[in-house]
């Protein structure tokens, strides 16, 4: 159903586009980049010393649970300096070659994000699973010292990126430390169990819970990331409602030929064919659109506007 204009009429249109688009990116919630960047900087450094100080502790113990630990939390520190990378690259500029810069690329770090540490679930359950074949000593005293910091390490960190949810690679690094904190928990309570017990078969036990938790975590993360990079419409967003609130709109008859799909974990590109009654209204309609869809966090939208009287009945239009 395309819309002949006469070359003047497609002059306004593009014209009125270009000047909505720029006006749609106000709507959007940007976070401060540099902001962001400081807190995966101290959250990085924090969790390497600390991975550093698990693993010391874990091989003078001979704790399965904190060397899985260990292990797990060096995951999280690569996941936090990839998701400091999707930053980077969704802050990047369009080029000729890739006309949206490089923003995608934040949505194929999600999905890596999210297989590593399925790799790490693997790891920490072949090791434990060994472990119950072949118990050996463990210090209680020392693990539930060492895990008692790393509640405080992760929550810490948690709290951090708690601020900044919408972006998937963020969220992803929060669900992995929030995960942290309450294995780092299960650890505390294998530690004081072992300490009045002697009972050390719950060390490789609580690793195979940690690993359920972690899995269950990354399970939605995957999935999502999936989802994004095949191009579906992003999970916060409703396309049903958003044609809905746009044939609401003063002027509008119809919309059709409706596409949705993320450019990078936080932004979102529409576009869509709109029936409008009076082609006099071409500007006020696309403002208003435009404005609307901006407020829903679609800053990138383009509008094909087309009168009834141009309608046509091909696949092709």
């Amino acid at each position: 159903m395309q819309h002949h204009h006469s070359p003047a009429d497609s002059a306004t249109l593009h014209t009125h586009h270009d000047h909505h688009n720029h006006h749609g990116h106000h709507h959007h919630h940007h976070v401060d980049p540099t902001q962001m960047g400081t807190v995966y900087i101290v959250a990085i450094v924090i969790n390497l010393l600390f991975v550093a100080a698990e693993t010391v502790a874990g091989l003078i113990g001979h704790s399965m649970g904190l060397l899985s630990d260990a292990g797990h939390n060096l995951s999280d520190v690569f996941c936090l300096l990839l998701a400091m990378v999707a930053l980077k690259l969704s802050q990047t500029h369009a080029t000729k070659r890739f006309t949206y810069g490089y923003r995608k690329s934040s949505i194929l770090i999600s999905l890596l994000n999210a297989i590593i540490l399925l790799v790490a679930v693997g790891g920490i359950v072949v090791e434990s699973l060994r472990k119950i074949s072949q118990p050996a000593s463990v210090d209680g005293t020392l693990v539930t010292w060492t895990a008692a910091a790393a509640i405080v390490v992760n929550s810490f960190t948690a709290w951090m990126l708690s601020r900044r949810q919408h972006d998937i690679n963020t969220r992803g690094a929060f669900l992995h430390m929030l995960a942290d904190t309450l294995v780092s928990a299960a650890v505390v309570v294998s530690g004081i169990v072992i300490t009045h017990t002697g009972w050390t078969l719950i060390d490789p036990i609580m690793g195979l819970v940690i690993a359920a938790v972690i899995l269950v975590s990354t399970w939605q993360l995957l999935s999502e990331s999936l989802r994004m990079s095949v191009d579906a419409v992003p999970e916060d967003i409703d396309p049903d409602a958003i044609v809905a609130l746009m044939r609401q709109t003063d002027g509008v008859l119809d919309i059709h030929h409706l596409h949705i799909w993320p450019i990078s974990t936080t932004e979102t590109a529409l576009t869509a064919h709109v029936v409008i009654a009076d082609s006099s209204q071409l500007d006020s309609i696309t403002h208003a659109l435009k404005t609307l869809l901006a407020a829903h966090g679609i800053a990138h939208s383009t509008l094909e506007l087309e009168t009834p009287a141009s309608h046509c009945d091909h696949h092709d239009c």
